[in-house]
Order: C-alpha cells, then structure tokens, then sequence
C-alpha cells in the first residue's frame, strides 16, 4: 500500500501510446508512439510553467523569471550539516557550525537545493499538501545537482516516512516521491518502507529546537523485513524540508543502530538557522558605534 500511495500519476503521452498501440505500427522507426502522443499533447496543450503558466520548452519545467527567483543553496555552508553561512568566516573550526561543533550530528553530510523563503514555498507547499506531485520531478533535478556527490557515494536511498494516520489523509509520502525521482535520475537503488514511523507525531511547525528533538524521539525504526538494505550500506536520507534536523537526526540514529555504514542527508529545501547572521549584525553595529561618537 505505501508504494502505492508513494507512485505519482503516469504522464498522458504514456496512457495515450497504451490506448494506441497501432500507433507504432503505423509509424515505425524513430517515431515513436510516445513521440508522437507527446509532439500532439504539445499542439494542443503548450507546454507552460508549473508555478505562472508562462511559455517554456517542455513539459515540467520552471519558466526563466520563476527559476532565477529561487534561493540555491551552496558555498559558503557547513561541512557537516550544510547550513548556510553569509560569509565563509561564519565558519567555526573545521569548516562546521557551531551547532555541529558543539554537538555533532549522527549524520556525516546534509545538503539542500534551495532555500526556503517565498519563493521555495510555492513549489514545496503545493506539493506536499496541495496534491501537486509533479512537483516532485523540478525538486528532484534540483536536488540531485546540489547533491551530487551524496548520490554518487550512497548505496541506497530512503525517505523519511510518515505515520500511517497522515499518509491515509494526504495519500501519497512527498518524502517518496522525491525519492523515486532522484532514484531515476541517479540510477541508485530506493527502498521506500526501510524505514516507518511507529509514533504520531504533533506538528512541529513553531517548536523549538530541543522541542522537536524531543518530539520526534523514538519516533521511527527500521523494518525487520528491510534490515537487509540497511546493513553495512551508505545511505542516503530524503526529505521535502529541514528545519532544524531534529527528524534527520533521529532518522540517522535509527539506521546507524540498525547496521547502515553511514548516513547523509537530501533534502529539497533548508531553513535557514538565525543563529548564523546574528554575527553579521553584532559586527556592524560595533563599527557604527565609534562612527556615532566622533559625531
């Protein structure tokens, strides 16, 4: 049931060229059924963006002024958690975090696509309560570029997975969507119920972070049944969202104690921790202060 529930709808082209079989006996050679059905759904329905219906070249794609107003995430961020610095001098010892440093985390390495801000929010919110899962396939490219050397050191993938009491009312897991994606796109294994969530949790919208550590503890475990996936393999963690990686974190420590040989982290977008611009600021204001005492 949850693979089922985690499968997006077949594209159109697909059904149509199903429908019509005949098609690649009418047309043989490099004009394929799907070619077809695709090169006709073009004609009369042209292609637009996901988020403002522009014009653009295929399919699924974001449109110039919607994929500039995104946020990329990348350098300068930490070695460990990925979390954005402002400047590469934010940086504490070894290129962390000071939340890495003081605490590291179970996980060696998390990356995000984007950050989340306004513009992020209008593909991630869609998705993972509107029903809009062809989102999953923009996210997934995204996040297999700010990803990439997670997806070429990983053995398999796993996404965090929801109780059963959510998954029936949303119907589909946004955590496996993403990752059935990034599994077509990187040619690497998905297992899909490796993990389950044996707790309800509250929403942890508005928590603090040891809040949410607290929240999510015990949360989640590994499938006897999928054991095997798990033990002495890299695996790759995918989520839709981290906040403050509370859910990560436990995530990780369960499949650490189940065997895995270690465990990074994917996600499609992070929010960003306040803590790292309160330099920036305390900085500043120390350099207007003699400036206000001369005048």
């Amino acid at each position: 049931m949850a693979r089922l529930l985690s499968e997006s709808p077949p594209r159109i082209d697909t059904c149509l060229t199903r429908l019509v079989p005949g098609l690649r006996r009418l047309v043989p050679g490099r004009f394929s059924p799907a070619r077809i059905a695709t090169a006709v759904l073009d004609l009369l329905l042209p292609p637009a963006c996901i988020l403002c219906s522009s014009p653009v070249d295929a399919p699924g794609l974001l449109c110039g002024a919607c994929f500039a107003g995104l946020s990329m995430l990348g350098e300068p961020s930490c070695r460990c958690c990925g979390a954005p610095f402002e400047l590469a001098w934010h940086a504490v010892e070894g290129g962390l975090c000071q939340r890495c440093l003081d605490t590291p985390p179970p996980f060696e390495r998390a990356r995000a696509a984007l950050r989340y801000d306004d513009a992020s929010r209008r593909l991630v919110l869609p998705f993972k309560h509107g029903d809009r899962v062809e989102f999953a396939a923009v996210l997934a490219r995204l996040m297999a570029g700010a990803g990439r050397e997670l997806l070429r050191d990983c053995n398999v993938m796993i996404p965090v997975p929801l109780h059963r009491r959510r998954l029936f009312f949303r119907r589909y897991n946004q955590a496996a969507l993403l990752a059935r994606a990034l599994g077509r796109i990187a040619g690497r294994p998905v297992s899909l119920d490796a993990l389950t969530r044996v707790a309800a949790t509250h929403d942890l919208d508005g928590k603090s972070a040891a809040e949410r550590r607290e929240e999510v503890a015990g949360a989640f475990a590994v499938r006897r049944r999928r054991a095997t996936a798990v033990r002495g393999r890299r695996v790759l963690l995918i989520d839709d969202v981290m906040t403050s990686g509370a859910t990560a974190t436990a995530c990780a420590a369960c499949l650490l104690e189940a065997g895995a040989a270690s465990v990074d982290v994917l996600v499609a977008t992070r929010v960003p921790d306040p803590r790292q611009r309160n330099p920036t600021r305390r900085r500043r204001a120390r350099r207007r202060k003699p400036v206000a005492a001369m005048r």
